[in-house]
């Protein structure tokens, strides 16, 4: 029996996409390369490439998993963050684009010829730690996370990238206490217990401690802000992503919180997903 070409099999894994991904036949080119090494340029110079039987049977059973709804960073073990290459696995989120929104709201506060001081709370794969020691090599990092799987993946991926951070175990500022810092950054959960939009789709596979914050999805978010300014040096600042519809409910919290000096900033839909704040410098804190 003939072996299958890279065509035919990329247009059996388009097939078996096509209304289970919103991006079937790009899904199927980079599952082509991830289980049979053909990458686009190689596919173009020779389209009817013999497969063996053995990566042919690996590049399906690859689709049906994205057939399930599996992210394809989960399927591949890695995810590109602001140009870094991290190692995944499910017990970390799968690093989302409008996290760098966040990172850059943080670099705009940052000198880079200077020290500083900052905390990543929640970091998972430590995404936003490394990118941001990847940008400010004389800032002292500390990334902590309740999760100690999670903690392990984010320090492989340090170590994998010759990066300094330093990671705690433990939940959001606990670790930190006695500790004071220029920045406090955070992507906590944020999504409202029993959202039905999570019901389906690349979030069943994600670590639901690590989306999910209580009935209103601020849990985490009014835990972070009620420490903050113990953390925080006088004119700190602390800067968290959040839901698109928890700006009025976060500009209460932060204020409650002798935070002030709030600047919010839109993501790629115009609403309103990463929000900063200072500590006041004369809070009694």
């Amino acid at each position: 029996m003939a072996e299958p070409t890279a065509s035919a099999l990329l247009h059996r894994a388009c097939q078996a996409l096509t209304g289970q991904s919103d991006s079937p036949r790009l899904d199927a080119e980079i599952l082509l390369q991830a289980a049979c090494g053909i990458d686009r340029t190689t596919f173009a110079c020779d389209p009817e490439k013999a497969i063996s039987s053995t990566q042919a049977r690996q590049l399906l059973t690859l689709v049906e998993r994205r057939r399930t709804g599996e992210p394809i960073a989960y399927i591949l073990g890695h995810k590109e963050f602001w140009s870094l290459d991290l190692a995944l696995s499910q017990d970390t989120l799968v690093p989302r684009p409008e996290t760098e929104i966040l990172v850059q709201a943080v670099l705009d506060a940052t000198p880079a010829d200077s020290p500083v001081d900052i905390a990543d709370l929640g970091t998972g794969s430590g995404a936003i730690a490394l990118a941001l020691a990847s940008e400010r090599p004389l800032a002292r990092i500390v990334a902590t996370d309740s999760s100690r799987r999670a903690l392990a993946q984010a320090s492989n991926n340090a170590m994998r990238l010759n990066l300094e951070v330093t990671f705690e175990l433990g939940d959001w500022l606990v670790p930190l206490q006695g500790q004071v810092f220029d920045i406090i950054v955070s992507n906590p959960p944020y999504v409202c217990e029993g959202d039905p939009a999570l019901e389906r789709g690349p979030s069943l596979f994600e670590p639901p401690e690590a989306l999910f914050s209580g009935p209103d999805g601020l849990s985490a978010i009014r835990q972070i802000c009620a420490g903050a300014s113990d953390c925080l040096k006088p004119g700190g600042m602390l800067a968290l992503e959040h839901g698109h519809d928890q700006r009025s409910a976060l500009d209460e919290l932060l204020l409650g919180a002798s935070l002030g000096s709030i600047a919010h900033f839109n993501d790629y839909a115009g609403q309103a997903r990463v929000s900063t704040a200072r500590r006041v410098a004369h809070s009694n804190h």
